[in-house]
């Protein structure tokens, strides 16, 4: 097969559009983050032309990726890198093979688990400080229906004034990819989420004395800023400050850090705080919190939208003994 002379860049263009229908927006953006970094190395080391490439050069920016990244992240990376490969074959851009030489890096089941999670504790003492001196604000918010709902990001940011049900209460989640707010899991996210009347009440009072926006799509949206629906970025941001510890607990840097000069203290660099944590700590925190209260498995998997395997695997971060304690009840002496 004659190969087509390709710039690297050309090429990755051309997989992102072809793969634009098939994956979420999120999904499209760390596989663009990838292959900016591929292009880029590739741009850095002279290779203009994608018929340049084999397994060998591929290897090297592996090995490259390797020097600053994690192995889970390598490993996510370079499957990116392969699937893009076996596309690259189909235009003829690269020989068809390569993709099959490309060894992804292998990782420890250790190494696929991330620890960072919000405790109860933790949690209570963030909304305790929310609910007095910033009550029914978007952080607070925010915060509240992470930690009662166990949702993901692209959920809470996806949601609209009629998602709220006050008469069960409850938050009717929904896929609407046409109109900007896909959810990750497409329409399989789709649920509805009921809430405590506490948590009702406080999401009642909200909308109540928010202002009422409309997004460029004529939604209302549950949460607003100013200017429509927030950035995802901004949820985030929201969580970043909150689960400062100085933010909550008085003002003392458990860390030893000087609160006048750290460099965590403003909004947009809230995430270099040791303590923030991210929204996902957060659902990872409400599945061991619910876990350890009792709640059953499959309960907790329909609620969050995930299979039992990965909430065992990824989510539950309940100690030896809790996880004991949990056992307790349904133990038969025999």
């Amino acid at each position: 097969m004659k190969l087509k002379p390709t710039p690297p860049q050309d090429a990755a263009k051309r997989y992102l559009r072809d793969r634009r229908g098939e994956i979420t927006d999120k999904t499209h953006y760390n596989y663009s983050t990838t292959l900016n970094q591929f292009t880029d190395w590739c741009h850095q080391n002279e290779i203009h032309n994608m018929n340049d490439l084999d397994s060998e050069l591929i290897d090297r920016f592996k090995e490259w990726r390797l020097q600053s990244v994690k192995p889970i992240t390598a490993k996510n990376d370079m499957s990116t890198i392969k699937n893009f490969i076996e596309y690259a074959a189909t235009i003829q851009a690269i020989h068809r093979g390569t993709a099959e030489l490309i060894r992804i890096p292998r990782v420890s089941e250790d190494d696929e688990i991330c620890d960072d999670f919000l405790s109860k504790q933790e949690a209570t003492a963030i909304l305790d400080y929310l609910n007095k001196y910033e009550y029914a604000t978007n952080r607070h918010l925010t915060i509240l229906l992470f930690w009662k709902a166990g949702m993901r990001l692209s959920g809470l940011w996806g949601l609209d004034e009629k998602d709220f049900d006050t008469t069960r209460p409850a938050l009717e989640l929904r896929h609407r990819p046409t109109t900007g707010t896909p959810l990750k899991r497409k329409s399989k996210s789709e649920r509805d989420v009921i809430l405590a009347p506490e948590t009702a009440t406080i999401l009642t009072d909200y909308l109540e004395n928010k202002t009422t926006v409309t997004d460029q799509h004529g939604r209302k949206p549950l949460l607003t800023t100013r200017t429509g629906r927030p950035a995802q970025t901004t949820l985030q941001k929201y969580v970043y400050t909150a689960s400062r510890p100085c933010e909550y607990n008085g003002g003392t840097c458990p860390f030893g850090r000087e609160i006048e000069t750290c460099e965590a203290t403003n909004f947009d660099t809230a995430n270099k705080c040791p303590g923030s944590i991210s929204p996902h700590a957060i659902r990872r925190g409400y599945v061991t919190a619910a876990q350890n209260a009792g709640q059953p498995k499959d309960v907790t998997s329909d609620r969050v939208n995930m299979s039992g395997p990965i909430l065992d695997k990824h989510y539950d971060k309940g100690t030896h003994d809790e996880k004991a304690e949990r056992r307790r009840e349904h133990l038969k002496d025999f």
